[in-house]
């Protein structure tokens, strides 16, 4: 390969590295083709991009971007899956295919700077999605709120029932005189009429 297009290449795998939210480093010896395809079939679902790059260029890359602790997983036949969102579907398609493929090997990772070993990748795996994490949030959220909306309901309630048995009671106490009192009443006595003298 011509010197240009290492650099080129060196500059690509520095470019990965300094955007993906998540780098996973992995190990394909044994893998065929058809079950390559279908690991970066399963990767593009969750948002990454699985690459067979020249170990030394991305050695070479991995230094410039200040990522030596990467070092140790860059050699043998080595592929570099780049996250560029959530991390843990990522994860999580990795563990599930090396679990039913064991020549794929999940040596490491890198998350928002911080070095993972292989356990740790499979434990980010583990977490639920971060859609899913949110909406448990809200439900979590949502529940304190709308036993508050009900209390303050019942607060303002309570006046309003409150009144309303007040006048109910007054209402017993003094009670209007209906038609039937009317009825009840003695009529009054009509003068009577004038005999002629």
């Amino acid at each position: 390969m011509a010197r240009p297009e290492k650099v080129a290449v060196v500059e690509e795998i520095k470019e990965k590295l300094e955007s993906a939210e998540a780098v996973f480093v992995t190990e394909y010896r044994g893998l065929t083709v058809g079950q390559q395809q279908e690991l970066r079939r399963s990767l593009k679902k969750a948002e990454a991009e699985y690459k067979v790059f020249k170990m030394s260029l991305a050695r070479r890359a991995a230094e410039e971007s200040g990522l030596q602790d990467l070092l140790v997983w860059l050699d043998g036949p080595t592929a570099i899956a780049f996250s560029e969102g959530d991390p843990v579907p990522t994860a999580k398609s990795l563990k599930d295919f090396a679990d039913s493929n064991e020549n794929l090997v999940v040596k490491g990772g890198l998350l928002a700077g911080a070095i993972l070993d292989a356990e740790a990748v499979r434990k980010l795996a583990d977490i639920e999605p971060r859609d899913v994490l949110l909406a448990k949030l809200a439900g979590a959220m949502s529940a304190p709120m709308s036993k508050l909306a009900g209390l303050m309901n019942a607060i303002l309630r309570q006046p309003a029932t409150a009144m309303q048995q007040l006048l109910e009671k007054k209402e017993q106490d003094s009670p209007v005189p209906g038609p039937e009192a009317a009825a009840e009443e003695p009529a009054a006595e009509e003068p009577a009429a004038e005999e002629p003298a």
